[in-house]
């Protein structure tokens, strides 16, 4: 596997590829940096881009640094905001950071990781030094990016402190004398400021790599969990089996290109085949990333269960105390529904089964017999028992 032709093939800019070669072959041991958002520490395939990226310079010998911005997340990046975010506590930052550090290890090697969190140095900052870093860059280049351009030509509320989140972040570079920072492309605008900062500190420039958004399961926006249209690293196999067979069989090959490190070849022969077995090689090689191939076939087997309509085996069992049950109070006891009213509109839905029959009446008892199943939509299966 050529680490590097894998990194190039899938970056959309590289500010600059003879700066990149010339950093690689140099033979020193590379500082590669990565910012994270501790404000979303639920890590889905679309994150997984990135943090693939990191873990073939890892494997190359270099020396990744994962920077937490817990400083700077209570400000709250505006990147492609029309308005300004709610800051985040500081016991808030740390919080998110430890699930997200503890989820990044399904692909990163811990052992080769340096965490950073950039509170060590910013919030140790004067404010003699804070207008050092302000008298680096002017108010006209910070307004060429699109979304501080957009809110102040709308006249949209565009803080102050704002305006500080691209100098902060490309202070981390500074302070970490970083050789290559990555990131998405809606970053592309704080990575290079980051670049220009080092520079202007006496620094070499550190190499800008951008890689793509990966687009979430409804095939438009990107991949999200607030839009629920992502594949978390932590589902189960069968959801990630299941969510697989989702994918808008258009943007297939991307997840393809951009999830895995399958080469170009693999996937062109995939895609020249029957979609439908595409998406279930698609799944298997995930399983086979973040959980266990041999939780492969048991995915598949209750996945094709489950389309053909019948009760997968081996599901959940639980045992409540009641014998007759309003199907409401049921859905909520399970945790098919967070509440009564919830409960109410699965079933005005036709998203309930209760041993594979339609419920569509809200007030309807349900006797526990010594096996009922409850069922919503194709995926979700429990035994209940008295």
């Amino acid at each position: 596997m050529n680490h590097l032709e894998i990194i190039k093939r899938k970056a959309v800019q590289i500010f600059s590829e003879e700066d990149l070669n010339k950093k690689i072959n140099s033979g020193k041991k590379l500082t590669i940096k990565l910012g994270a958002d501790p404000s979303r520490p639920n890590l889905h395939i679309g994150h997984s881009v990135v943090l693939r990226v990191l873990k073939h310079f890892q494997d190359m010998g270099h020396e990744v640094v994962f920077v937490v911005g817990d400083f700077t997340g209570m400000i709250g990046d505006p990147s492609g905001k029309n308005k300004t975010r709610p800051a985040l506590t500081f016991e808030e930052t740390r919080k998110s950071a430890k699930t997200y550090l503890e989820q990044a290890s399904k692909i990163l090697d811990k052992n080769k990781t340096r965490i950073a969190f950039n509170s060590e140095w910013l919030s140790k900052m004067s404010f003699k030094d804070v207008i050092n870093l302000t008298s680096k860059y002017t108010v006209a280049r910070l307004m060429e990016r699109d979304d501080f351009k957009h809110r102040f030509e709308n006249n949209l509320p565009l803080s102050m402190h704002e305006l500080l989140y691209p100098l902060m972040q490309g202070y981390d570079s500074v302070e970490l004398k970083a050789d290559i920072e990555i990131g998405g492309t809606d970053q592309t605008f704080n990575l290079l400021v980051g670049r220009e900062l080092q520079k202007d500190y006496g620094q070499e420039s550190q190499v800008v790599m951008t890689f793509p958004l990966l687009v979430g399961l409804d095939g438009k926006e990107k991949m999200s969990k607030s839009l629920d249209n992502y594949i978390g690293l932590t589902d189960t196999p069968f959801e990630k089996f299941e969510k697989s067979m989702k994918i808008p069989d258009h943007v297939l090959r991307q997840y393809f290109e951009l999830a895995t490190d399958l080469p170009i070849e693999e996937i062109d022969h995939i895609m020249d085949g029957d979609i439908r077995q595409a998406h279930i090689l698609f799944a298997k090689e995930l399983i086979k990333m973040y959980d266990d191939e041999k939780d492969f076939e048991f995915a598949k087997i209750k996945y094709e269960h489950i389309a053909k309509g019948l009760i997968p085996e081996n599901i959940d069992t639980m045992k409540i105390s009641e014998s007759m049950i309003n199907i409401c109070d049921l859905l909520v006891k399970v945790n098919f529904a967070t509440s009564k009213s919830d409960a109410k509109r699965m079933i005005m839905g036709n998203g309930v089964k209760i041993n594979g029959i339609l419920i569509n009446d809200i007030n309807k008892t349900i006797t526990i017999e010594s096996e009922t199943v409850v069922q919503f939509g194709k995926s979700k299966f429990i035994k209940v028992i008295s």
